[in-house]
């Protein structure tokens, strides 16, 4: 569904399950950070509603989004999280470098989740403006760091459903 058509912050609250004993990895890119430490703190924020413990949130920075990818696999291999939700924001200029970036996350996401034994939640924004950046870092379609948090509660607990 197109964002336009859905705010990325609503959620029915009973859907989510608690997050009191789990555990959370953040990546975040310092690359747009005014957007991203937006997105940081919609997850952050929504991982708190949720009963997340405040020192069960590690936030580690990787230098821009294309490191995202690198920096989850460092939180899988060298912490205990049971998820990892990545964050960063990329805005289309004038190169083909937006299409690069874009792809090699979107494909390292896609490995990570198949390699590891935890959800890796791509929170990567992929917009073609500043502003539509800003509007989905808090503004008018909601905070897409809230939406990486509430699917990296339902993929923790889905995945502990099956134990």
């Amino acid at each position: 569904m197109a964002t336009s058509l859905k705010n990325l912050s609503d959620y029915n609250i009973a859907d989510v399950p608690s997050g009191k004993d789990m555990k959370f990895g953040i990546v975040v890119s310092e690359w747009n950070t005014g957007i991203t430490e937006a997105l940081f703190n919609g997850a952050y924020n929504t991982l708190i509603k949720h009963e997340v413990k405040e020192e069960n949130i590690i936030k580690k920075y990787v230098p821009g989004s294309f490191e995202l990818t690198a920096g989850a696999k460092y939180l899988a291999e060298f912490t205990d999280v049971d998820a990892v939700i990545c964050l960063g924001c990329v805005i289309q200029g004038e190169t083909p470098h937006f299409d690069f970036v874009c792809h090699g996350v979107t494909q390292g996401m896609t490995q990570l989740n198949m390699k590891y034994n935890i959800p890796f939640i791509f929170g990567l924004l992929t917009t073609l403006t500043l502003e539509q950046a800003q509007d989905r870092a808090g503004g008018k379609h909601g905070n897409k760091g809230d939406e990486g948090a509430i699917t990296a509660l339902k993929m923790v607990d889905f995945k502990q459903s099956l134990q």
